[in-house]
């Protein structure tokens, strides 16, 4: 399995875009790459990655379209606050409130935003708590936390046993990752890309090299997760809270292989939904960019 090789080095941001160092919050900077012209489209990463992963469809989406591709709190090059005892330092509405801030350093008020994997998570919770703010909404390949946790039960819940590991206690899970880290974060770039090739050496290494470097704030992430993100969620689940917005659903057919509706499922957090299924592996933006670039084209003419 390959590790960090530190001598295999990937672009610093995406080509033809600026880097930029945004502060979002008091002691939060996030680094963020930006390109283009045009209508504001903010893109969040998933796990195990960085902004790199937008790289083909953020360059598409430039060709009309101001895009923003920040480093979510705690991985790649952005600030790594310590995770705290209520939660709240990797909560999915304090991640979201970095973006929404981050948008407005860089002049935007309203802005369309997508998200895969837990950057997807962060998309979610945005919409829910700024809908005055999100005017579009793509998710890819994430099921909302509530359900999530619902529909893993039984053998099939081991292919989310990263979940339930990152959900123990301070300490453990920790020591266990970064004792293996290039084999732990490793082990997902392999069984969850179709099309291997798509993770190039240089960016396969680079997401390596980062994740090694943030395993404390990545695990504080998950373990929000299963804690002050689930409480967020029911609150507005049982307020009946919706997005307001435009949601596109793009994901791999999780509910034929866990058994569950998962167009029913979304349907019930957005009433205004584009639900697709994709043949691509769950890195579907560098496995089928054009897709996710036309897909998240279609949502902003909604």
């Amino acid at each position: 399995m390959l590790s960090h090789d530190p001598s295999v080095r990937a672009p610093s941001t995406i080509p033809g875009f600026a880097s930029h160092r945004v502060p979002v919050t008091d002691g939060v900077a996030l680094h963020t790459a930006v390109g283009g012209s045009g209508s504001p489209v903010v893109l969040l990463h998933g796990f195990p990655q960085t902004h790199l992963m937008w790289r083909h469809v953020a360059a598409d989406l430039a060709a009309d379209h101001t895009v923003i591709c920040p480093d979510l709190r705690g991985y790649g090059a952005s600030d790594k606050p310590a995770e705290n005892a209520d939660g709240t330092a990797y909560a999915k509405r304090t991640m979201a409130a970095d973006i929404v801030a981050l948008a407005r350093a860089l002049g935007h008020e309203r802005f369309a935003l997508a998200g895969h994997d837990r950057g997807a998570l962060v998309a979610f919770r945005a919409g829910l708590d700024h809908p005055e703010t999100i005017t579009h909404l793509g998710i890819l390949d994430i099921v909302p936390t509530l359900d999530m946790w619902n529909v893993l039960h039984g053998v099939s819940a081991a292919v989310g046993y990263h979940l339930f590991l990152m959900a123990q206690p301070p300490g453990l899970p920790e020591a266990m990752i970064a004792g293996s880290a290039d084999a732990f974060f490793g082990s997902f770039l392999d069984a969850w890309a179709n099309d291997p090739a798509a993770l190039p050496t240089e960016v396969r290494a680079e997401y390596l090299r980062a994740s090694a470097a943030a395993v404390t704030s990545i695990v504080a992430d998950y373990r929000a997760s299963a804690g002050i993100d689930i409480t967020h969620d029911q609150a507005d689940l049982d307020a009946g809270t919706r997005f307001a917005m435009p949601v596109t659903v793009v994901q791999q057919d999780w509910g034929a292989q866990l058994g569950y509706d998962a167009a029913g499922v979304w349907q019930a957090w957005a009433p205004d939904l584009d639900h697709r299924l994709t043949r691509a592996g769950h890195f579907m933006a560098e496995e089928d960019p054009a897709a996710i670039a036309a897909a998240l084209r279609d949502l902003l003419k909604r």
